[in-house]
């Protein structure tokens, strides 16, 4: 493991214990925090489609 592979794991454990504390202090139930969960990856994934449809289309 070299230096910038340690910092970008640091960086994402604590950005994971950010939201991971941010949802625990809501106290929200596991199926909304399931139904959010999805929504998010529904939007994620809408998002990425359009941008590589996007890109295939000017022929990239």
């Amino acid at each position: 493991m070299n230096g910038d592979t340690a910092v970008q794991l640091a960086w994402f454990v604590g950005a994971f214990a950010l939201v991971l504390s941010a949802l625990v202090a809501r106290r929200i139930r596991l199926a909304d925090g399931i139904k959010m969960a999805l929504a998010w990856v529904a939007i994620f994934g809408l998002v990425f489609l359009a941008i590589w449809t996007f890109q295939a289309a000017r022929g990239g």
